[in-house]
């Protein structure tokens, strides 16, 4: 199961690419707040999927190997 989510994950999903970046921006807010300090650093684009799922509020079923 993939732990961590991209903007071109959520792309793929469905969403606009301009939404995707600000849920990653968001999701990188929150896990600066948690007291995760890497996640203040532009180039990561990388975040854990449990956090944008509590943002959107509904499970992410992304398949593995797209």
């Amino acid at each position: 199961m993939q732990e961590t989510i991209t903007k071109k994950d959520l792309v793929r999903r469905g969403y606009p690419e301009y939404t995707a970046v600000k849920i990653i921006r968001q999701a990188k807010q929150i896990m600066v707040q948690q007291g995760y300090p890497f996640y203040n650093n532009k180039r990561l684009g990388r975040v854990p999927k449990k956090t944008v799922e509590s943002i959107l509020g509904c499970e992410l079923g992304l398949e593995e190997n797209t």
